[in-house]
């Protein structure tokens, strides 16, 4: 079988065409919005939202409603209730986020264990890109466009606020509210992701690029071409092998993007480990 059959026999199934659309726009956006969270350090606050949002996709699933009205909903209410926690207690942002995401997934996982059996939990937890429908494209669609519209839009001040919050504050910016536009977005592209690796892994589309990219540029503008890239071709990589291996799609775009952050931290020519490896050696001699 020649690279040409490989490329084109997935590409004759509908079901291939669409998972290939639906990953490659949640990997772009997931990305993008991941070279903020890396510089922001919000790393566990994607965690805390990405499992917060279970409990609406059982509650949207159980009243036949969109599965992305009920995520966003569920979203936004952990940002708030982590926000609220935060501000109104002597809890640390630390704790109150593990507060709030561990209370709502638990209680998407009593939802699911009460709900009539129909309910595939694997499909949620884990993401069921396969079996995408029209109806999920274009609403995976509509919200990737409008959190990739307002990254790009707002993309100045919010690096800003991820380098210098009282800089940002000094020139009439509020960091709350740059903030709060990034945990709302922060959402918002959970719910993207979650169709296509579930609650568990979508974490990883929004952590991976963005720490790849950080350890091959030392520019910020170069890290939202490379991470959107990087991932996207990660996730092209992880459909056609879950295709040809009949293996789980979502794992396998998460295992293909930490393959591509091992060869980054490997080999980048300044911050990788050979890399770096490399110039303490050569110091040593000039020391010499």
């Amino acid at each position: 079988m020649s690279i040409i059959d490989v490329l084109v026999e997935p590409l004759q199934y509908d079901f291939m065409v669409r998972a290939l659309l639906v990953t490659v726009i949640a990997a772009v956006v997931c990305a993008l919005l991941s070279c903020w969270l890396v510089l922001v350090g919000w790393s566990l606050m994607g965690d805390a939202v990405s499992h917060a949002v279970l409990p609406g996709v059982v509650l949207a699933y159980i009243m036949g409603a969109p599965f992305a009205i009920g995520a966003l909903v569920f979203g936004v209410l952990a940002v708030v209730l982590i926000g609220v926690v935060r501000g109104t207690s002597r809890v640390k942002e630390d704790a109150a986020i593990g507060i709030v995401f561990t209370t709502l997934f638990a209680l998407g996982l009593v939802l699911v264990s009460v709900t009539p059996s129909q309910t595939d939990l694997s499909h949620i937890i884990f993401g069921n890109i396969l079996g995408v429908s029209s109806t999920d494209l274009w609403q995976i669609a509509i919200l990737a466009a409008v959190a990739f519209a307002a990254l790009i839009l707002k993309r100045r001040d919010l690096t800003l606020y991820a380098f210098d919050p009282t800089h940002a504050r000094a020139i009439g910016l509020s960091p709350r509210v740059l903030g709060s536009l990034l945990l709302g977005l922060l959402a918002v592209v959970s719910v993207v992701a979650l169709q296509v690796v579930g609650v568990v892994l979508v974490v990883a589309l929004l952590i991976i690029p963005g720490a790849t990219a950080y350890l091959l540029t030392d520019r910020f503008s170069r890290m939202l071409w490379i991470a959107p890239l990087i991932s996207s071709l990660c996730s092209v990589v992880g459909i056609y092998l879950s295709y040809w291996l009949d293996a789980a799609s979502g794992g396998l775009v998460v295992v293909v993007q930490g393959a591509a952050f091992a060869l980054v931290y490997l080999l980048s020519p300044r911050h990788g480990l050979l890399g770096r490896w490399r110039t303490a050696r050569r110091g040593a001699r000039v020391g010499h």
